[in-house]
């Protein structure tokens, strides 16, 4: 529990930062038409008996706008990894080419597009709601120090004040992500 004005905007402005970056790492996750190594991320394959994301056991790059490539390090990989691709969620049809296997991005109808972008609202709304109950949190710590008679009631309201302001910039933020990645799902 924090317990000076200090202390509170820090934490708050920290846990504000936090939820953009998970909010950044949703929106990576989000298929667009272009291809993004980082797709591959949440798929992982079986490796002597581990789970282990495929960046782990294979070197994951773009060879052009809508392919990716994998490239497993060890022989006999290729077939796991392949598998794994196929049956995540992520809608993909790998193509082996000897050790190489080329991961073409499927074009996204239109209605797929639309699918999306409520998607991605939905993450960011998400994302507004926890910068908005960490606010919440905040103020309340900080109505607690005033009852508590540690500060003076307007060290509070501008302590007040400054977590809006902080909310505002979050949320703002959190719309340009959101509206950047529509954007990108959009685009054919």
């Amino acid at each position: 529990m924090a317990n000076t004005i200090p202390e509170i905007k820090k934490q708050a402005e920290a846990k504000m930062a936090k939820s953009v970056e998970a909010l950044k790492h949703e929106l990576q996750k989000i298929r667009t038409g272009r291809a993004h190594p980082g797709i591959l991320d949440q798929v992982h394959v079986d490796y002597y008996g581990s789970s282990v994301p495929i960046s782990q056991v294979a070197n994951v790059s773009l060879l052009d706008a809508r392919t990716i490539s994998v490239q497993p390090w060890e022989k006999g990989m290729g077939s796991k990894i392949e598998k794994a691709i196929r049956e995540s969620d992520l809608g993909l049809n790998p193509a082996a080419q000897g050790d190489l296997l080329r991961v073409p991005m499927p074009p996204l109808t239109e209605e797929r597009r639309k699918e999306l972008t409520k998607v991605v609202r939905h993450a960011g709304e998400e994302a507004k709601v926890a910068v908005r109950n960490l606010r919440r949190d905040a103020n309340e710590h900080l109505k607690k120090l005033l009852k508590d008679k540690q500060v003076a009631e307007d060290e509070e309201r501008r302590a007040q004040d400054d977590v809006q302001k902080m909310t505002d910039r979050t949320v703002a933020e959190i719309d340009k992500l959101v509206h950047a990645k529509e954007g990108e799902v959009l685009a054919v």
